[in-house]
């Protein structure tokens, strides 16, 4: 009988150690050098044990940091159905039920599963205030103006820049600043749409697209949507041949609240389907930048050939939320854009937008995207976990491969807006399906922001996982 070599002996001990709990998922396991000395191994063994465990998705290395033991979804959870919305088009109501959720925030005493906002303790908040305290230092005559409605250039560069990264080449003159994605959003719709228009959207969708379609007086079209791969193309196809579309809006990478993210192939279709009926595409691209794995996923942008998509974004996912500071990229309504912010509210604050833009120009950004990439994905494994583990059996949940939302389907029993006014009774707020559709259509779904995952959070959600039990057996 061969013998086994040594370094799949110490391959296996490590996977053992790892399925036996002595290192958990996201932990960093025993440098090359140390497994060396502790193991009497040379470098190039413990190398070699290392690239085997690598090849089988054990562990993973990081950069100038080592290795750690990969996040790894458990098999067995089951995914939500395909959505299924009505194929004629609605006004929206979503309003009061969606500022309930908002208002959540500002309780101190809630657990906040329920708006997506980012874990505080993730955000950069030192560092953005040592350069805010040292901007107001430096004279600068833009500090007592109200500013242009395009922006600084300053910030206009950076975000020039990063745009590369997603596929998209933008000259910083092409990119007006913003109040974060939703005023983006909501310029972006004035300029295309007027009261009555019908815009495509994703169903389920973000309840801030549908808010601003409310308070525009349009009219939504929800499209299926596959929690994966994004919006269905057929379905959409469809839509167009029979409804007047005027433009669609959609969240091409990591949806919330799915965290579907459209393969590369179907963003180029989905360019081309739009272009060849002079339909504009509304691009919300907030979440692009917290991908877990691989390269950063493109825009749809960046197979626009026609000036018709409009890209909007911001930094309030991952910087920070109270700077409400974002970005649109107009293509062939530049101008129009650009009155609309002006008559809007002028100009976005000057101090939040050049804090950013030297965050970003010092290389900090990249930095700290890397580790909140980290936290998240297993924030996101571990309350996925934790779901199946205490809500009952006929439960379903998303497995998104960014962000930091997950979409659960209860069973068919549950009303969400009944387990949303109980969960506040224990101090727990989540978002109830309703507010993600127009037609209300998501009753026995919740979205959960992972954000706040934390083992002393983990009582939260078996609290919901019993309310949630009580409800089902009503």
């Amino acid at each position: 009988m061969d013998k086994i070599p040594l370094y799949e002996q110490l391959a296996s001990e490590i996977s053992h150690q790892i399925e036996q709990g002595t290192f958990r998922a996201g932990e960093r396991i025993p440098s090359v050098r140390r497994s060396s000395q502790l193991k009497n191994l040379s470098i190039t063994t413990v190398l070699q044990a290392y690239q085997l465990l690598e090849d089988r998705g054990i562990i993973e290395a990081r950069p100038q940091s080592g290795y750690y033991v990969r996040t790894r979804r458990l098999a067995a959870i089951p995914e939500p159905e395909v959505s299924a919305p009505p194929l004629d088009p609605n006004t929206v109501t979503i309003d009061n039920l969606a500022m309930m959720v908002l208002r959540d925030t500002v309780e101190p005493n809630l657990v906040q599963f329920g708006a997506a906002i980012p874990d505080p303790d993730l955000l950069p908040t030192a560092k953005l205030n040592r350069i805010l305290a040292a901007i107001t230092r430096i004279p600068d005559r833009r500090q007592y103006t109200c500013g242009t409605p395009e922006g600084c250039d300053e910030l206009r560069i950076q975000v020039a820049q990063r745009a590369l990264t997603a596929g998209c080449t933008l000259a910083p003159s092409e990119i007006v600043i913003t109040l974060g994605c939703t005023e983006a959003i909501s310029l972006a719709l004035r300029a295309v749409c007027k009261p009555g228009d019908l815009v495509a959207v994703e169903s389920p969708t973000y309840f801030g697209i549908l808010q601003a379609l409310e308070s525009l007086g349009l009219r939504a079209l929800e499209i299926p949507t596959h929690h994966r791969e994004g919006i269905s193309l057929s379905a959409l196809r469809f839509a167009l041949d029979h409804h007047p579309v005027r433009a669609c809006l959609i969240v091409t990478n990591f949806n919330n609240p799915l965290g579907s993210c459209m393969p590369d192939d179907n963003k180029k279709e989905l360019v081309k389907m739009l272009a060849a009926r002079e339909i504009p595409l509304i691009e919300d691209d907030i979440f692009g930048e917290m991908y877990y794995e691989g390269d950063r996923p493109k825009v749809a942008k960046a197979y626009d050939r026609k000036d018709l998509v409009l890209l909007c974004s911001s930094f309030t996912k991952d910087i920070s939320p109270s700077f409400r500071v974002g970005w649109l990229a107009p293509s062939r309504f530049q101008i129009k854009i650009e009155r609309l912010k002006m008559a809007s509210n002028i100009a976005t604050p000057i101090f939040t937008q050049l804090a950013i833009a030297q965050f970003l120009e010092t290389g900090g950004y990249d930095h700290h995207l890397r580790r909140i990439r980290r936290a998240y994905e297993l924030k996101i494994s571990a309350m996925s976990q934790a779901i199946i583990r205490y809500f009952p059996e006929g439960t379903r949940v998303t497995s998104p491969q960014g962000g930091f939302v997950l979409w659960v389907q209860l069973p068919e029993e549950v009303d969400s807006l009944a387990l949303y006014r109980l969960a506040l009774k224990s101090k727990i707020t989540l978002a109830p399906g309703y507010i993600f559709s127009a037609t209300h259509k998501y009753k026995n779904f919740i979205r959960l922001n992972a954000a706040y995952w934390s083992e002393q959070n983990s009582g939260a959600v078996q609290r919901l996982g019993e309310l949630v039990s009580m409800l089902a057996k009503h």
